[in-house]
Parts: structure tokens; sequence; C-alpha cells
């Protein structure tokens, strides 16, 4: 499994991460077992869940069931989205303090790698956030820091204040990105190759919409996960974008690839990107996504999904 660098100062992740966010509530304690074991069997070593996740129920399997193998990961957990962390709260000293401490017992460590903010707070001074993360990476308690769901002033306004204060700063963003959503392509991934950040993709592959388990006008497939917590119809992944999956499934079947080997791949090879994480609620579902960034695509295949699924326009 090929690693990368997450950012200034980050440490070295698995070009495909494991999204936690099934354990606990999609999936059992046996079922995330076997998720987990065959996640470090294939070198998987990127692994992100957060204090939310199966209503704390993922962090709470991942530190029982990790054990003796936490020092073979990075292990990222967020903080900041749970039903008490409203604006003006959730980044204060105060709730920062708490969340590390009470996601620390769960997760059964001394240490958490790379600690995320889960989304801003507009309403509580940066300086006071940065400046409670900064204190758990003196005490150790975290290794690196890092924003999520931020806007590109978000970052560029933490990370410029951070080299003020001469405190600790964000190493990467974790935003939502993948062929039908590349919006970030606009203003967050330019403020992170000027500021030299690290990029952790989530939703690659649009809640399943992009592995070609599903097809326009049959049946949604019975237990996959749009069909459970959506009504077609109302599904933002799939309705909008049937014209582009289809045109990018016969872009891969033509190169004898599937369309979940162009979602990795593709994003594999764009600007920043540090680690590709998806959840997994079987073990042969990790072992597709650590083979799909094997295909390197040519410039010209590139400029072709270019083509396909244009980017945003980009003021020059």
């Amino acid at each position: 499994m090929e690693t990368r660098s997450l950012g200034p100062n980050g440490p070295q992740v698995s070009l495909v991460g494991l999204g936690c966010n099934n354990f606990g509530w999609r999936i059992d304690r046996d079922a995330t077992r076997r998720v987990i074991d065959k996640a470090i069997d294939l070198g998987i070593t990127h692994f992100d869940t957060a204090d939310i996740y199966g209503k704390t129920g993922s962090e709470q399997l991942i530190g029982e069931l990790l054990g003796a193998r936490r020092n073979q990961i990075v292990l990222a957990t967020k903080f900041g989205k749970a039903s008490d962390a409203v604006p003006g709260v959730r980044g204060t000293r105060a709730y920062i303090r708490n969340a590390i401490e009470a996601s620390l017992r769960r997760l059964r460590t001394d240490w958490i790698d790379i600690y995320y903010m889960h989304e801003p707070d507009r309403e509580t001074p940066i300086d006071e956030t940065l400046g409670a993360l900064d204190s758990l990476i003196k005490e150790g308690k975290v290794r690196c820091i890092a924003s999520s769901n931020a806007s590109a002033v978000d970052i560029a306004d933490a990370v410029a204040l951070a080299k003020r204060n001469k405190t600790a700063s964000f190493v990467a963003s974790q935003e939502e990105y993948r062929l039908t959503e590349r919006g970030i392509e606009k203003g967050v991934l330019p403020t992170l190759e000027r500021n030299g950040l690290g990029l952790v993709p989530f939703f690659p592959l649009g809640g399943g919409a992009l592995t070609g388990k599903y097809r326009r006008d049959e049946p949604m497939p019975e237990g996959a996960r749009l069909t459970e917590v959506e009504i077609r119809g109302q599904n933002r992944f799939l309705d909008p974008h049937w014209d582009t999956i289809e045109a990018l499934r016969s872009f891969t079947e033509q190169r004898g690839h599937t369309l979940l080997d162009l979602a990795f791949s593709w994003l594999a090879q764009r600007p920043r990107v540090a680690s590709i994480i998806a959840g997994a609620t079987k073990p042969e579902q990790l072992e597709a996504n650590a083979k799909a960034v094997g295909w390197k695509l040519s410039p010209d295949e590139m400029m072709e999904v270019d083509r396909i699924v244009p980017g945003p326009v980009v003021p020059v």
C-alpha cells in the first residue's frame, strides 16, 4: 500500500484509508472486527472515525478491537459535531478538553494521531480554538490537528493566525470530494496548495453511487446503503448525476476497469490528496478499494474525464 505525507509535519498515511463511520450502527462488533483485521492485512494504516459515529460506538469498538495493534495505526478522530456542539461552544477550550478526554477513553489510547475539528465554529475566536489544540499537542495527547468541512477562508485564516501566534497549525483538511462533487476545486483546493496542506477526501464513492452497483431504471439493490437511507427520487448522490455516472461507466468499461477503480484512481492523481477514506461493511469492499488505486490514468485519460465531468470554473 502506497503511503503519503499528510501535509507539513503530518504523519505518513496509507493512500487508501478506512472510514469507520459504519462501526457501531450499520455493522456490529464481529463484522467490525473482520473489517479492521482485513484493513491491517492489506496495509491500510489510516483509520478515520469521529466522536459522533455510531453515537460513540465507532470509537468504542475501535478501542476494544485494536488492542496491541494501536501502534500500527494512524488514528484520526474528530470533535465538534455532537448535539451539544453548537456554534459558540464547539470551538471553546472547555469543549475541546472534554471532547478529547472522552475520545481517548473510548479509544483506549494515550494519543490521537490526527485530531479534526469536524466543522468550523465561527462564533468562537479561532485563536482560542488553536490555542486549546496546541496545548493538547504539547501534552502529547494529539500529534497533529486538521480541519474538516471548512471554507477556503476558514483554512487560510487559521493557518495565518497559527503562524502569527506560533501555535500548531492545521496540516490538512477533510472535505467532500469526488468525481461528481468537485466544488472544492474553486476555493479550498487552491488554498490547500498555497499552504502546502494535505487533502483527505470523504464520500469518495458518493455513498456508493460510484461503486457501479446502482443502475438507472433498475431496482435498487437490496441492503445497499443508498437503498437503506435514501428514498429514490430524493437522492443527492444519484439523481442529479445519472448521465455522468453512465458516461463514466462507459469510459471505464472500454478500458477494462470498473467505476470504483476510476473513483479511487482519479482522486489519487488529484493535487494534495494524501489519503482517500471510504467506509466498508465487508472485508471484500476493502480489497476492491485497495486494488482500485493501482490504475494509473494517463494524461489523456484524465483530460477525457474532465470532458465528461468538468470541474468548476476557477477565476484566473
